[in-house]
């Protein structure tokens, strides 16, 4: 038989995910409602995962690090619908869903916000085809959250965007200054 770790009762999910070990939401299963910076105690891997409201990022490695994950409401039967490189999930934070109605974020070819600079308010599915740089080495989120994706048409590595500078781009946890599109962070 299957044991089972719930984080919270049944009647509190207004804000929670649940992790499952194996896929199709089948095997142990651990239910999270606050953000929580090691999850190593409750599961051993992650398979398929369920979001009941907000959005949630999920981080590889304990102590938010490692490769992040944005997901929002739904069901995710196995790791390759999230994305995942595998089936590693150990720290989690909570984000609720943005109230702000604008979005505006800066980005910069070069760090410490130098070279050229472009204004976004919009998703962009391709880096290239409207800032003509590859690259983005600074960034500031005015308002809004949005997510990076290291390849376009939103895919590969993504990082989380909230308000606030980014003077390179480790400040965002990227590997590279590699960024192939981006888009807000709502119901999509």
């Amino acid at each position: 038989m299957e044991s089972t770790e719930t984080g919270e009762t049944e009647g509190n999910k207004q804000n929670s995910v649940i992790f499952y070990e194996d896929r199709n939401f089948q095997g142990r299963h651990y239910e999270c409602s606050s953000d929580c910076a090691d999850l190593s105690p409750y599961f051993s891997r992650c398979n398929s995962i369920r979001v009941d409201s907000d959005w949630w990022v999920l981080y590889e490695k304990p102590n938010y690090m490692g490769y992040q994950y944005v997901l929002s409401r739904g069901e995710y039967p196995d790791y390759q619908r999230w994305m995942g490189f595998n089936d590693s999930i150990r720290s989690c934070r909570s984000y609720p869903s943005y109230r702000g109605g604008n979005y505006r974020m800066k980005v910069y070819e070069r760090p410490d916000f130098g070279g050229q600079m472009m204004e976004f308010m919009d998703d962009c599915p391709s880096v290239y085809d409207r800032f003509r740089y590859r690259d983005i080495h600074s960034c500031h989120v005015m308002d809004g959250y949005w997510i990076f994706y290291e390849h376009p048409n939103y895919r590969g590595r993504q990082y989380f965007m909230r308000p606030g500078e980014y003077k390179r781009y480790s400040d965002w946890g990227g590997y590279n200054s590699t960024v192939g599109s981006f888009r807000r962070m709502r119901d999509f």
